[in-house]
């Protein structure tokens, strides 16, 4: 019915106004994709994520490198993320807004290793993260455990900018596949024997122990120096000024502070209103988790894996 009346209105403003209404009337209809803003899910959207820094080479147990240069995904809530592993981990919000959220939480850096067992993988260096009047770097922890299949299981945010995810492999279902010593080459091997003989030998204190077994685990680049983690979070931030001495910090402080109150002076001038920004308390801040815990026993077992299990 409505199609009939819309009809027999235009005929009749035809036959009123002429031939020449139709050409006036004519209108051109250009139909484009809308892409939803610079984030639309549809999109590739890691090709738009700039990394801070390189991932580190890939390092640990030998059987682990075969997941290298694939990636796994989960969807939990609005947010999609995707863990690639020994490279890093993104997540993306999925929605249709403008501005819909994406970003690297973490980028491969190191082994987290406790009671001489390889028990997650470290991606640091993400994204800035803002919250109560503070900016640090997302981190994010891995943790590898038996599945039937390779998949993300779990993503968790136990603490502010710090996250947590599962992930399942029947990589690592043997009771031996994540055990350090085997993953060591034959010289590294030796060296860790020499230090397990100086320890019945009380010749090392347990601190001295756990400290060369530390720096064991560096050579094999499974842990990171922390010149080396210094050097990764400089090479994906803006670097604060060094000072050689304490005066010359001293000297720094003095003039910012001369600055500050000379523009504090400027602002009240012009009835400018203007507060301190708050303060971060030391409880705020996050420091990197490093594994104390160990036995005196050490497992030194064959990972049991026959073939590609993939």
């Amino acid at each position: 019915m409505a199609a009939r009346l819309t009809r027999f209105l235009f005929l009749l403003e035809l036959a009123t106004y002429g031939p020449g209404y139709a050409g006036v009337a004519k209108m051109k209809v250009v139909e484009e994709p809308n892409t939803f803003g610079l984030n639309n899910p549809f999109l590739p959207q890691t090709s738009r994520l700039q990394p801070k820094r390189e991932p580190s080479p890939v390092s640990g147990p030998v059987h682990l490198f075969r997941l290298s240069g694939k990636c796994f995904s989960l969807v939990e809530s609005m947010y999609k993320y995707e863990f690639c592993p020994f490279h890093n981990v993104t997540q993306h919000e999925q929605t249709f807004r403008w501005n819909a959220y994406s970003g690297i939480l973490g980028i491969w850096h190191e082994w987290e290793i406790a009671n001489n067992t390889f028990r997650g993988m470290w991606m640091r260096d993400g994204d800035s993260c803002h919250s109560q009047s503070r900016q640090s770097k997302v981190s994010l922890q891995v943790e590898l455990t038996c599945g039937k299949s390779n998949r993300l299981a779990h993503v968790s945010e136990p603490s502010t900018c710090v996250y947590a995810l599962t992930f399942e492999t029947p990589l690592v279902c043997h009771p031996h596949s994540l055990l350090v010593y085997p993953a060591l080459p034959m010289a590294l091997q030796q060296r860790w024997d020499q230090v397990e003989q100086d320890l019945a030998d009380e010749l090392i204190t347990p601190q001295g122990y756990e400290k060369l077994l530390r720096a064991l685990f560096e050579d094999a680049g499974y842990l990171k120096t922390p010149e080396e983690s210094k050097s990764a979070q400089q090479e994906g931030g803006v670097q604060g000024p060094v000072f050689e001495t304490l005066e010359s910090c001293n000297k720094a402080q003095k003039e910012l502070s001369k600055e500050i109150k000379r523009l504090k002076s400027v602002l009240t001038q012009h009835g400018i209103p203007y507060s301190n920004p708050a303060e971060t308390s030391s409880s705020e801040r996050l420091g990197s988790k490093t594994p104390t815990d160990r036995t005196t026993e050490q497992l030194r077992g064959n990972t049991g894996l026959l073939g590609n299990t993939l």
